[in-house]
Parts: structure tokens; C-alpha cells; sequence
């Protein structure tokens, strides 16, 4: 049923669906499991929800730390299957140009060189446009220092949760007039950092010890108690 919705909302990358199918069945399957367990202890003892989450996840650590955990791994599965939908392009720009790159418009407005004793740079400003509306400027920067005679690149990063936009100053053009500007779109790449801290916070609950201790039915063997009392008579 999750991956025929997810097919109706238009996703058709075969792969995708799968993963994402699988990801909100784990993750319906543990907000369930800590719905069910807050609400009944909300009930009983007059507390919010959000007090009784974290008084049920004290009661049992290891068993809710774990599906922390379990969680953390479902986002960054998440974060994974973004990369089906990654876009990229390259174009020769000058000021004024413009390029498009999935729903964003990038247009040079600034294009400078310079170098400091360390090493020499050349720097782009780019205007970011997303569906006619101005964003803010990304200044990707490319530098070579001089004592190594090597290259490396300042990329200009606009990070969000749905997708992350990616600006790279490639290098001058043949002719040295236009700069090589690289972009790129990274679907849901913010996810795999959220879900690494998700998990690593599952496994720190784990390691707390729970509020109330398990109790273990005691058992004897009834067998061998028998036996002896007879070879004692």
C-alpha cells in the first residue's frame, strides 16, 4: 500500500520506491511502538505525551534505544535513496550568463581574481532562483597555492532538508574569459547526517540504565530435587 502511494504521488524510480517503502513501513512500525506505550502511561499517570515518550524510553532503554536506533538507520536509508534523484550540470559562464539546474536558475553577477602570498583565486557570485524567487548568492571560489602547485576548491553550499544545491568553480575556460561552473542538486543528502545522529543518540539511551529492573521467573528442576530426597530415604 506505501509503495502504491508513493507511485500515485508520481515517483516512478523503481529502486526508489522500493527503499522508501521499506523506510516508512520500519518507521510507521516504531512511532507506533512509542505511540502505543506513551499513550497508555499518559493515561494512567495524567501526563503530556511528550513526558510519558520519555518516561516510557526510561522504563526500558535498551528496548527503545533500540528502535532509536532502528530509526536512525531508516533516515539514513532515506538520505541514500536520494541519490537516485541527483542532477548536475556544467556551462561556461560569464556575467550575465545564466545556467538551470533542476528547479534552480543560476545567474553570474560577479566574476573577480586575485591572489593573497599563499596562492592565487579566482572567485564566482552566483544569484540562486528557485521558480523566479531570489534565494540568496553562492560565491564558489577556486584556489591554487603557489608553494605545492596545487589546486583546491571552495565550494559554495546552500543546505537543506529536502535537498542540498551544490556550486562548483571548475576552472577558467580555454580563452581564460568565461568560468566553468559546476552545479549540483543532492536530494534528501541532509537525512543520512540527521539519521547518523538519531542512531548515535539510540545507542547512548541504550547504555542508561533502566528505570525499572527486569524480574526473571525463577525456576528449579524438579526432576533432580525428587531424586535426591529419594536416595535420601
Amino acid at each position: 500500500m506505501l509503495v502504491i502511494g508513493l507511485f500515485a504521488a508520481g515517483m516512478r524510480h523503481p529502486y526508489a520506491l522500493i527503499s522508501f517503502g521499506f523506510c516508512l513501513f520500519v518507521a510507521l512500525t516504531v512511532i507506533i511502538e512509542f505511540y502505543k506505550g506513551a499513550h497508555s502511561i499518559a493515561v494512567k499517570n495524567s501526563m503530556n505525551l511528550l513526558r510519558s515518550t520519555v518516561e516510557l524510553t526510561h522504563r526500558n532503554t535498551r528496548r527503545y534505544g533500540g528502535y532509536l536506533v532502528h530509526m536512525g538507520i531508516v533516515l539514513m536509508f532515506v538520505g541514500f535513496t536520494g541519490h537516485a534523484f541527483n542532477q548536475a550540470e556544467t556551462k561556461e559562464l560569464n556575467i550575465g550568463d545564466t545556467m538551470q539546474v533542476g528547479a534552480y536558475q543560476l545567474k553570474m553577477v560577479d566574476l573577480k581574481q586575485g591572489d593573497t602570498p599563499v596562492y592565487q583565486w579566482h572567485r564566482a557570485t552566483m544569484d540562486v532562483y528557485k521558480h523566479g524567487d531570489l534565494l540568496g548568492q553562492l560565491e564558489p571560489e577556486k584556489r591554487f597555492y603557489i608553494a605545492s602547485r596545487q589546486g583546491t576548491s571552495e565550494v559554495g553550499v546552500r543546505p537543506r532538508l529536502n535537498e542540498d544545491l551544490y556550486l562548483n568553480f571548475g576552472g577558467m575556460s580555454d580563452d581564460n574569459q568565461r568560468a566553468v561552473i559546476q552545479a549540483y542538486v543532492f536530494p534528501l543528502v541532509s537525512w543520512i547526517w540527521i539519521g547518523g545522529l538519531v542512531l548515535i543518540g539510540g545507542t547512548f539511551v541504550c547504555l542508561v540504565p533502566s528505570k525499572i529492573k527486569m524480574q526473571y521467573a525463577r525456576t528449579e528442576v524438579v526432576g533432580m530435587v525428587t531424586s535426591h530426597a529419594t536416595l535420601q530415604k
